[in-house]
């Protein structure tokens, strides 16, 4: 699923239901829900019960969309018109004047839970023959009668926690990145992958929880998708193809109830980049030099950021330096690194030209991502090339060949450093060790 909602400019419905030997159409998405509301809605209603019944139907079809509910289980399109499981649509209906007027002003609108990202599950039935835990559809004619607005309408049957938001309009695609993710692969969707596997480990807990959630596919990422396959009986091979990404993406959609009214849903901070916890003065240890590091580094090429140094101490300095981040990104000046602060200053050092020159020497700004077992890379040849020089003088390290592939020989040396230099011992290349090692080689040049 993406991270965020959005109006597909598109999209395709299966005439029938699931798995009826039906054909499917695609048409574009403000079509769909004109179809779909003159199929459902009489054009004689007030106004109010019309716009409230077409922002459930919106948000239901959004749901199917955000979740891929039918695309993650194996089916060719996206929603069907059978009312047993979807809303209603009639092929080549004629559609309603006013109906369609009312969708073309609001089929951008979609309903939400406060502090939730994905579309309600807007449940709802006609009220007279079929009665149901959500909206009514004959009675949001009394309501409107009454002279309720739309939005108090919702909230009559969904609550009173409930947003109306606007989403942006854009192609229909699919949330598997096109190629298997498997051991070394660095990318936002392996990222993806961790964060849901470690929520259905909550359900399934034969399944290990990955940490950190980093993007990076090692061994414990493996293991766990290995897990994940063997208990739902796909091959244990480790490696997520679309087979695996789409039975995940279900998975996961089951154990967050997604596709209910009252889902658990996801959150702003479940689609964040892990930030290591919120980090404020006072606290100590390698998330406090990791955050000093990477403001050093905008520091260095923002005269408005203080750089400063670099001990794992969150004391005044680093309390003023990040002020001063947050100032100049625009957000709460506070001195507390939440995630909204951590994802922004990993944004403004991913923005930095990452090869800079200093005194001669070559410098490369370490990657965000840590380096680990299975790793592919040209940072990886540089880590190797480094390790090899400070090996000339260190005989503990043994030198290794540079292929850029993270190996056990690349690990073993990565730990003998760390050993040597009084570094936590992981043999994982986090940003902060990839800097210390490329240290420590340019001052043996």
């Amino acid at each position: 699923m993406p991270d965020f909602p959005y109006i597909p400019e598109t999209i395709t419905v299966h005439l029938g239901a699931p798995d009826d030997p039906a054909p499917n159409v695609t048409l574009p998405f403000l079509q769909y829900i004109q179809n779909v509301a003159s199929s459902e809605l009489y054009p004689t209603w007030p106004e109010n019960a019309l716009r409230a019944n077409i922002y459930a139907e919106i948000s239901f079809a959004l749901n199917r969309i955000y979740t891929e509910w039918y695309r993650s289980r194996g089916y060719d399109f996206d929603i069907t018109s059978s009312t047993a499981y979807d809303q209603a649509f009639v092929n080549n209906r004629d559609i309603f004047d006013n109906i369609a007027a009312i969708v073309n002003d609001i089929f951008d609108q979609y309903l939400a839970r406060p502090g939730f990202i994905q579309p309600l599950f807007a449940a709802y039935c006609d009220g007279r023959r079929v009665q149901c835990e959500g909206l009514s559809q004959w009675g949001t004619v009394d309501l409107a009668e009454q002279g309720l607005t739309p939005y108090e309408i919702l909230t009559n049957y969904y609550g009173d926690n409930l947003d109306i938001r606007t989403a942006p309009i854009r192609p229909l695609i699919q949330s598997y990145p096109g190629h298997p993710l498997q051991l070394g692969d660095v990318e936002v969707s392996v990222e993806i992958i961790q964060q849901r596997l470690n929520r259905i480990s909550n359900n399934y807990p034969a399944i290990p929880k990955i940490y950190p959630v980093n993007g990076v596919f090692d061994l414990s990422t493996e293991n766990a998708v290995r897990e994940f396959q063997r208990i739902f009986g796909l091959t244990p091979d480790g490696i997520v193809g679309p087979a695996t990404w789409y039975e995940i993406t279900s998975v996961y959609n089951a154990v967050l109830r997604l596709a209910e009214l009252n889902a658990e849903g996801i959150t702003l901070q479940d689609i964040s980049r892990e930030l290591p916890n919120v980090l404020s003065e006072g606290m100590r240890g390698d998330s406090i030099r990791l955050l000093q590091f990477f403001l050093s580094a905008v520091g260095t090429y923002n005269d408005q950021i203080p750089v400063v140094p670099v001990d794992g101490i969150f004391g005044p300095q680093t309390r003023e330096a990040v002020i001063a981040f947050q100032t100049f990104a625009g957000l709460t000046p506070d001195g507390i690194v939440g995630t909204n602060t951590w994802n922004a200053l990993l944004t403004a050092y991913e923005g930095i030209e990452r090869t800079q020159p200093s005194n001669g020497t070559t410098v490369v700004l370490p990657p965000t991502e840590t380096l680990v077992l299975g790793s592919r890379s040209e940072d990886v040849s540089r880590l190797q090339g480094w390790l090899n020089r400070i090996a000339e003088q260190y005989p503990q390290i043994t030198p290794v060949p540079q292929t850029g592939y993270y190996g056990e020989m690349t690990r073993d040396a990565v730990i003998a450093f760390q050993q040597l230099f009084g570094l936590p011992v992981t043999g994982n290349v986090s940003p902060l060790v990839f800097y210390y090692i490329q240290l420590t080689a340019n001052n043996m040049q």
